[in-house]
């Protein structure tokens, strides 16, 4: 692992990092807050996953999570939204290809060889922040917006061994019932939609539940509620199988960093409850 930037902030130092995973075949990129703690330390973790067309910097420089996260003693990790780089394959559609991973592993060609978002943040991006960052492995949790969204409920769902809490801006709840989700799932999963259903936070509560409860913030001017995200599917799944669900709506916001920064604090302290 490289460290590519260095940058103190609220006395930890927020770092990009780069290393090669042999789930992408390339080289990925991640940021890192680690608030300073005492070198026998280890700290409560957030994964954050972006949505489509972000990068690692996004959050990183949008969100303003270094304040808070500096005062729980909590690493921050953001990743990239997919793999990149020259050898990869990518589409002029803003929602497919580079910037748009959808967390999933794909299958098709030409995706399958660099496309598996999922295995890169269950099994490289942990390994290596366990390896290089004093992280305790039992006190990790996992948030996101929008894509992102999708991709953090989808991976806490199957993986409750690896994250503890899981909380979502703006998630795409049910990417097999909307156009940003069918048409990536089409292109990277193939026609066989059982497939699909493994990508898909609503149906994946419906058919696993979660031992835990979920928080979800969404604004309600958000252009895209309607068409693509969809919360109510996603609360009415949870009210099916029991599971406790926090849909707190906003008037006035939309889609964007600001309506993230207007409540990332709640999520960090409501993260650090749990964790």
């Amino acid at each position: 692992m490289d460290i590519v930037q260095s940058n103190k902030s609220f006395n930890g130092n927020h770092q990009v990092c780069s290393h090669y995973s042999e789930s992408t075949q390339c080289d990925m990129t991640f940021s890192v807050f680690v608030p300073e703690h005492k070198s026998s330390e280890k700290l409560k973790t957030l994964v954050w996953l972006s949505g489509l067309t972000c990068s690692e910097e996004n959050f990183r420089v949008k969100s303003g999570v270094q304040r808070i996260a500096s005062e729980l003693k909590m690493i921050i990790v953001s990743p990239d939204t997919s793999p990149r780089g020259e050898g990869v394959p990518d589409n002029e559609n803003y929602a497919l290809g580079q910037g748009a991973g959808f967390y999933l592993d794909a299958t098709e060609s030409p995706w399958d060889k660099h496309f598996n978002m999922y295995t890169y943040i269950t099994k490289d991006l942990i390994e290596t922040m366990g390896n290089n960052f004093p992280i305790d492995r039992g006190k990790t949790g996992i948030f996101g917006h929008s894509m992102g969204g999708h991709g953090a409920l989808t991976i806490a769902i199957k993986n409750p061994e690896l994250f503890k809490s899981v909380s979502a801006f703006a998630p795409i709840c049910s990417p097999t019932k909307v156009g940003w989700g069918e048409n990536a799932f089409a292109i990277y999963l193939g026609d066989q939609q059982l497939k699909w259903l493994e990508y898909d936070a609503t149906e994946l509560i419906l058919n696993r539940g979660w031992y835990s409860d979920i928080l979800i913030d969404q604004g309600l001017d958000d252009e895209y509620l309607e068409q693509y995200l969809k919360p109510g599917l996603l609360q009415e799944a949870c009210k099916q199988k029991n599971v406790p669900i926090q849909l707190r709506q906003h008037e006035g916001y939309d889609h964007s960093y600001f309506f993230i920064a207007s409540f990332i604090e709640d999520h960090l302290r409501w993260h650090d409850k749990r964790l």
